[in-house]
């Protein structure tokens, strides 16, 4: 009734003025006003909107929706298999979502050499649309990731894998649908690369359990993780989860893909160990396979939990914890890794006593020692701060940019060394938890000489600001920050 009503109002509403008669009285013009009958079209199509499923809501916001609920299916039922969730991949608000999430992080192109920006001049809806389709009709293959190469602190060299921005689009669409399934299984003592999770997290929870008088670390570290993953073992891990053969498809596909190194394909389908490290879901992928070691350490009534040993993992990097650690729970996890067919660098893997070993242990680029209480009182303190390496690693920042900037003028340098800093004692400030208050005067000396040297290296002639102290001078007129003053807001 209500639906014909409201169509016949809007019929009316198009009449002519007409005359109506009330009783006795001459006959009186009564308007239908259009104003009138457009506000109660207004209402109307406001309650629709109130009852529709998503009204109102962000691209955004209708991702959070979905995943909180996968994520509470996942955690009331820890062993459901999901089993309708391909065709969430190719709905039009997760690819738009996911598009986003991938521009915000920018990254070089892959082998097709296509950037963001040729994407946005043509049309981002026009790589969705063709996204979605392929999807839809199951057509859908990756290109060959491109191999690049990054230095690492050791001198050796890091292979990245770089997908092309198509594919990243869609990995990162499965990786929003398929993440809060695995979010629900994951221990608390995994970090790395995890939602509302971080590197500071993981330092706080290790001063912590420090603090309890567990001294002893055994500093793990595994050889070229991400290229030894077995397919077959991730896939079934992955399976007991989800059921979808399309979305475990698509997963084949990426750690199937080829490898385009100076323009030469290898790998491809023969290859059955690693996953790409640079891909958008490798890291989800990596965190799958290694929740086996978390869940191992962490079951009740295992040999780890009786030694009294608890674990810190941030992707493949992870520390055993304890009081002692006895050469049985090292050989019971070598046995483990051996089972997943993954091997320890002994190189950088170690024992350490921190009651006994001064240097400590670095993790997350942090520094972790108990040093002498500096009144010579016999009691120690715990020391979190930047790791020599990470001194080492800004200062190299530093030196670069000095070297290969000469022609650039007081505002740009100004503004280009406050993001290097910035970032670096954002990074290892944590309230109540790091002390690097040293590490900040050493590098603001360090800026001092190097600030010193490169206006005495701008002119043959000399400098009033090599003479003066170019590095007072900025931060005093140019905004320069200075490393001793300077401190991060609380929630940064």
């Amino acid at each position: 009734m209500t639906s014909v009503r409201s169509n016949q109002a809007d019929e009316e509403s198009d009449r002519p003025v007409v005359t109506m008669k009330q009783g006795n009285a001459c006959g009186v013009k009564r308007p239908y006003f259009r104003n009138v009958f457009k506000e109660r079209s207004a209402l109307r199509l406001e309650n629709n909107l109130q009852t529709s499923p998503y009204p109102r809501l962000s691209d955004e916001e209708r991702v959070r929706d979905f995943q909180r609920k996968l994520y509470q299916k996942a955690k009331q039922e820890l062993e459901f298999r999901f089993y309708v969730l391909y065709d969430k991949i190719s709905l039009g608000y997760m690819l738009r979502e996911a598009y986003k999430k991938c521009r915000s992080k920018k990254g070089a192109p892959g082998v097709d050499n296509i950037t963001f920006e040729q994407i946005e001049e043509s049309g981002v809806s026009l790589l969705l649309e063709e996204i979605q389709q392929e999807l839809k009709a199951r057509t859908y293959k990756p290109s060959a990731v491109k191999r690049v190469y990054i230095q690492k602190e050791n001198g050796k060299m890091r292979p990245l894998g770089i997908p092309t921005i198509k594919d990243r689009v869609v990995q990162m669409a499965c990786k929003m649908v398929i993440e809060p399934i695995f979010e629900a299984d994951f221990e608390d003592s995994s970090y790395g690369f995890r939602p509302k999770r971080s590197a500071h997290d993981a330092v706080t929870k290790i001063k912590e359990i420090l603090k309890e008088g567990n001294l002893e670390v055994f500093d793990a570290d595994l050889s070229a993780y991400f290229d030894t993953i077995p397919h077959n073992k991730l896939l079934k891990l992955i399976g007991m989860r989800i059921s979808d053969k399309n979305v475990i498809h698509l997963i084949k596909l990426w750690l199937k893909s080829p490898i385009s190194e100076e323009g030469k394909i290898s790998g491809g389908k023969g290859n059955g160990l690693g996953t790409p490290q640079g891909g958008v879901i490798s890291p989800l992928l990596a965190n799958i396979y290694l929740h086996l070691i978390d869940k191992a350490v962490n079951r009740e009534g295992s040999l780890f939990q009786r030694a009294g040993i608890k674990i810190i993992r941030y992707a493949d990097d992870f520390l055993l914890i304890g009081k002692s650690i006895p050469k049985e729970v090292i050989q019971r996890l070598k046995d483990l890794l051996e089972r997943m067919e993954l091997t320890l660098n002994e190189e950088k893997t170690r024992t350490v006593q921190l009651n006994k070993d001064k240097q400590g242990f670095q993790f997350l680029g942090f520094e972790f020692r108990l040093n002498n209480d500096i009144y010579g009182r016999p009691s120690k303190y715990l020391h979190i701060g930047p790791s020599p390496k990470s001194v080492k690693k800004i200062r190299g920042k530093i030196h670069e940019y000095l070297l290969h900037n000469g022609h650039r003028p007081p505002p740009m340098i100004v503004k280009d060394l406050n993001a290097i800093i910035r970032g670096w004692i954002h990074y290892f400030t944590i309230q109540k938890v790091s002390y690097p208050a040293k590490s900040k005067r050493d590098l603001r000396f360090y800026l001092s000489e190097s600030l010193t040297r490169y206006y005495r290296r701008k002119s043959q002639r000399a400098c009033k600001w090599a003479k003066e102290g170019a590095f007072g001078i900025l931060t005093k007129t140019r905004g320069l920050i200075d490393p001793t003053k300077y401190a991060p807001p609380v929630n940064a």
